[in-house]
Parts: structure tokens; C-alpha cells; sequence
């Protein structure tokens, strides 16, 4: 069984393990464990991974260099990295969902600039500012650490990510069932299309999707009902947005704007222009995230009603009435956008030693990017760990 991926990890090797990964264990009493992987026979494990997103390609990523398991992944949209999303319009790239990844994660950092393709990996230099209920924009938010992207699109996270694995992804497959036998996991998709079995199985949506997958899984144990349960456990903001494109350069000193108490209708924009390569010169677009409240009221409006509105309020916020009337537009609704906090993690422990991991920013608890990713290598070395077990 392969083990350790020198180039891909950028460890020391030591036996058949990386010194700095859980799946090394030292020269004493836990070098025990490398021994065991050393000895370990050789076979092929079969993982399911439900989802494309961006805890799932870094999972996937982990899991292909660190054993000889086949991996399919069934991704129910026709895009990769979730509600990372990207669209193209002529020449201007939008991110329509995340807008950025912090830096403030060394091994997310590490991952993005030394063991993937960096190019085109670009940092957001204008700063975010804030802007309140008497309609006072000012310097806020902005910290030291990069807001970091690439030219192409946020979704080139985990199409680089699968890119360095042999995993097959099938898009435009939703998963709608789930069973557990005596020979692993089994999946079946809408359209009555038949999966597996899996040695392990990776649970990649948001938490109510994973929760009712599981509600309705034919999985005699438990640590299904627990499992459930601390997926319902987590709590959503929902978000409508509105992309709002424009023939002029829009001239202002920040990048974003953002109501840090959540008390008017509008959350966050954005101007994607400050993405280098995203928007040409003499042009700008702006991301319009209403908060979770106005959003629930008005998620199945008429788009042409919410986009007037948010434009309105937009140009308002800003400062100049153009804003309210866009050249073009486009808009997204995320009802289930960004979990409030995490599940408990005694129940995702016990699952996981039935071979099913769930994984995402939810699990980790934090509604960011580079959470969602930092958590698909954990729980990928955690996979990678128990199979060598």
C-alpha cells in the first residue's frame, strides 16, 4: 500500500509514512504504527464521496496520494467546489458565491502555493471597509492576512485539486439514497442509477442535505440517528445575490463593504474588479449579498423585483445613483448559504468508524473557505489513517 507522497506533502520520508502527517509515528513506542502501515497488504479500497466541494476535493486530494484507493465522486450540480462558484459573461469572471480564501491557515497556504499549480493565484489588494445604519462608509475591517484568488475563478480550487488525482467525478449526479451492507456502502441516484459498494463513504453537502440523506438511509445502527441529529443541529444563514455589471469603472479605495451587525438588508458587496484578470478595464461588477432575513422574505420573489431593490439599495450605500441602474445583471439563491455553527463532534467520530465521514465547513464550524479545505485534509489524512490501520 502506498502511503506517503514525498513530492505532494513536502515531508521528510521515513519507512513508508511522512514525518509531519497523523500517519507517521515516530521512531519509539508509536513507531509501532509505521510499521504497521509498512506491513500492511497490499488491496485496493473503494471510496464514495458525495459531493464536489471544496472539503471533498481536498479530502480527494489526500486520500489519492496517500493510499491506492479508487475514487468516485458524484457531484449532483454541473460545477466543482460548491458554493465556490464562477461564472463567465464575455470577457468579465464572477465568483458568485465565496469571494476569497484568507491566508490564515499555514497548511491551506502551503497547499495552494507550493503543492498546486500557483499560477494565476492572485491577492486582492484593496482593503474591505464598513459601512452602517446612518449610512457612514469608513476603514474597518481589513486585517494583515491576503484575500486570496485566482484569475480564472474560485472554482479552480478543486478542479486543480481533483487534477492531481485519479479520482472520477460524475456531475450532474444526485445521490438521493444511501445503504449500508455487509459488503460497504451502496448509493443510488435519481435517475435509479446504482453506485459501490465503498469501503468508506464521504458526505460532502451542506449539513441539511446530509441530514436528510442520512434521515432516510437504509443504515441499521445508531450512529445514524446520532448522526443525524448533529447535522440538524446546525443552524443556516440563507443568502440571495445579485451580480450587478456595469460599463463604467466604478473609482473607490476598497474592494468590499461589509455591515458587521447584520442589521440592514444588504450583508456584503463587492467589486470584482479588483480581482486582477476578472473584469476589463473601464468596466465593473458588483457581488450584492442581502442578509439571511431580507433573503428568507424574499428568496422566491420575482429576480427582476430583488435586483432592482438591491441596485437601489446599492448605489445608496455607495454613494452614486449609476449603481442603481446596471447595464447587466445576473443572481443566485444559496437557501442553505452558511452555517452558524458546527456539530457536535462525538457523533462524526462514531459514524467515522463505520466508514462514513462527513466533511465541510459546517463540520468545521467556521463558514470560510479555507475552513471547508482545511477540514477535507484532515479528514482525508483521518480516512488515509484508518485504512492502513
Amino acid at each position: 500500500m502506498r502511503v506517503c507522497a514525498l513530492d505532494r506533502y513536502n515531508r521528510i520520508p521515513e519507512g513508508d509514512v511522512c514525518r509531519g502527517s497523523p500517519l507517521w509515528g515516530g521512531t519509539d513506542s508509536g513507531g509501532d504504527r509505521r510499521r504497521l502501515v509498512a506491513a500492511a497488504p497490499v488491496w485496493c479500497m473503494h471510496v464514495g464521496i458525495i459531493g464536489a466541494g471544496a472539503a471533498a476535493s481536498a479530502a480527494a486530494y489526500v486520500i489519492d496520494g496517500s493510499t491506492d484507493a479508487e475514487l468516485t465522486v458524484l457531484e449532483k450540480s454541473g460545477g466543482l467546489c460548491g458554493r465556490a462558484a464562477t461564472r463567465r459573461r464575455g470577457p468579465v469572471t464572477y465568483d458568485y458565491g465565496a469571494n476569497y480564501f484568507k491566508d490564515d491557515d499555514e497548511r491551506v497556504v502551503d497547499l495552494v502555493t507550493e503543492q498546486l499549480d500557483s499560477e494565476g493565484l492572485e491577492n486582492i489588494e484593496e482593503p474591505i471597509w464598513v459601512f452602517d445604519e446612518e449610512g457612514t462608509v469608513s476603514e474597518g475591517r481589513d486585517s494583515d492576512d491576503r484575500k486570496l484568488t485566482y484569475r480564472q475563478g474560485l472554482t479552480q480550487l478543486a478542479k486543480r485539486l481533483f487534477g492531481h488525482t485519479n479520482a472520477t467525478v460524475h456531475r450532474s449526479t444526485r445521490v438521493e439514497g444511501i445503504e449500508r451492507t455487509d459488503t460497504g456502502w451502496h448509493l443510488t441516484d435519481a435517475d435509479g442509477g446504482e453506485w459501490g459498494p465503498f469501503d468508506a463513504l464521504l458526505c460532502n453537502p451542506p449539513a441539511p442535505q446530509t441530514a436528510a440523506l442520512l434521515r432516510d438511509a437504509d443504515w441499521d445502527d445508531p450512529a445514524r440517528e446520532s448522526l443525524v441529529e448533529a447535522a440538524e443541529s446546525v443552524d443556516y444563514r440563507t443568502v440571495w445575490t445579485a451580480i450587478l455589471g456595469y460599463e463604467f469603472r466604478l473609482d473607490r479605495p476598497y474592494y468590499a463593504l461589509v455591515n458587521p451587525d447584520k442589521s440592514l438588508d444588504i450583508d456584503w458587496l463587492a467589486r470584482e474588479e479588483c480581482k486582477p484578470g476578472r473584469v476589463p478595464d473601464g468596466q465593473s461588477v458588483l457581488l450584492v449579498q442581502a442578509n439571511s432575513d431580507w433573503s428568507v422574505d424574499h428568496y422566491d420573489d420575482p429576480p427582476a423585483e430583488n435586483i432592482e431593490t438591491l441596485a437601489g439599495l446599492t448605489a445608496d450605500i455607495v454613494g452614486d445613483e449609476r449603481l442603481a441602474d446596471p447595464a447587466w445583471t445576473d443572481h443566485q439563491g444559496w437557501r442553505v448559504a452558511l452555517p452558524e455553527n458546527g456539530a457536535p463532534e462525538g457523533p462524526l467520530q462514531t459514524a467515522e468508524r463505520a466508514g462514513l465521514y462527513v466533511l465541510g465547513d459546517w463540520v468545521a464550524g467556521e463558514a470560510r473557505l479555507h475552513a471547508a479545505l482545511r477540514n477535507g485534509l484532515d479528514t482525508g489524512e483521518r480516512l488515509a489513517l484508518a485504512s492502513a490501520q
